[in-house]
C-alpha cells in the first residue's frame, strides 16, 4: 500500500467525499473493517450519525461546497482521497447536478492535490464520455478529464454499471431496475450491474495493489474482479 505509507499498521490518512451515499457508506464500512489508515476524514455538508467502533479514528469536517476553497485545511495531510460524491438530475436539477458531480469534485481534487494527496480514487460511471449527448455521461466524462489534469501521482477511476443497493429513500424506477438487473446478474454477473459493496472493496483494493500507471480506469468487469479479491495488508 504505497500510497498510504504502510502495511497493516494503519498508517497514514485518507478522506472520503460522499460518505452519506450508498457507495460512500459501504466504503466507510470497508475502511473501518480493514484498518488501513490511522485516520479517516469524512468531508461533507453535514455530520453523519456513526456507530461507535474501536480502531480507525473517524473525523468529520463540515464544509460549504459553494465556498469550498475556504475549507482547504480539510484536504491537507491526506495520502489518499476517495470520492463518491454525486447527486441526481431529478433531485438537484440539471444545473445542480453539474455543479455537484463536476464542479465540486474538480475543486475538491485540486485542493487535495495542493494539500499533499498522492492517490485520488474517483467513482464515475459506465459510459462516461465528455462528448456524450446525454448530460449524465457527459458530465462524468468531463469530471474524469478534470481530475486527471490535476496531476496526482496516481489516479484511479472506477466506472461501475447500475449500482445495486438498498436506499433509505424510495425511488420507484430505480427499485424496478435493480430488481430486474438483480435477476439478470445471475446470468451475466459483470455486465450490467454491480453491488455497491463490490465497488467499495474495489476502491480500497486499488490502494493496496500496485498501480497500472499514473491513471488507471476500471470498467465494470474489472471492478467485479478487484472487488472480489481480499488482498492481505502489506501485499
Amino acid at each position: 500500500m504505497a500510497a498510504a505509507g504502510g502495511g497493516g499498521s494503519g498508517a497514514g490518512s485518507c478522506f472520503v467525499l460522499g460518505a452519506s451515499g450508498a457507495t460512500g457508506q459501504a466504503l466507510l464500512r470497508e475502511l473501518r473493517a480493514r484498518g488501513l489508515f490511522a485516520r479517516v476524514t469524512l468531508i461533507g455538508r453535514r455530520r453523519l450519525s456513526l456507530a461507535e467502533e474501536s480502531g480507525t479514528a473517524v473525523e468529520q469536517v463540515v464544509v460549504d461546497f459553494e465556498r469550498l476553497r475556504e475549507h482547504a485545511a480539510a484536504f491537507r495531510g491526506h495520502d489518499v482521497g476517495f470520492c463518491c460524491l454525486g447527486t441526481t438530475r431529478s433531485k438537484a436539477g440539471a444545473d445542480g447536478f453539474v455543479r455537484v458531480d463536476r464542479d465540486y469534485v474538480a475543486q475538491a481534487a485540486e485542493l487535495a492535490r495542493a494539500g499533499g494527496c498522492k492517490h485520488f480514487v474517483l467513482q464515475s460511471s459506465q459510459g462516461a464520455n465528455e462528448h456524450s449527448r446525454f448530460l449524465y455521461l457527459r458530465v462524468k466524462g468531463e469530471v474524469e478529464k478534470l481530475v486527471q489534469a490535476v496531476g496526482f501521482d496516481r489516479c484511479t477511476i472506477l466506472r461501475p454499471a447500475v449500482l445495486l443497493c438498498a436506499r433509505q429513500e424510495f425511488r420507484p424506477m430505480e427499485w424496478l431496475t435493480q430488481r430486474v438487473l438483480g435477476a439478470v446478474a445471475w446470468l451475466f454477473p459483470t455486465a450490467y450491474s454491480v453491488p455497491v459493496e463490490t465497488v467499495a472493496r474495489a476502491m480500497v483494493a486499488s490502494v493496496l495493489q500496485p498501480g497500472g500507471g499514473k491513471v488507471e480506469v476500471l470498467e465494470n468487469k474489472a471492478i467485479h474482479q478487484l472487488g472480489k479479491a481480499e488482498p492481505q495488508l502489506g501485499t
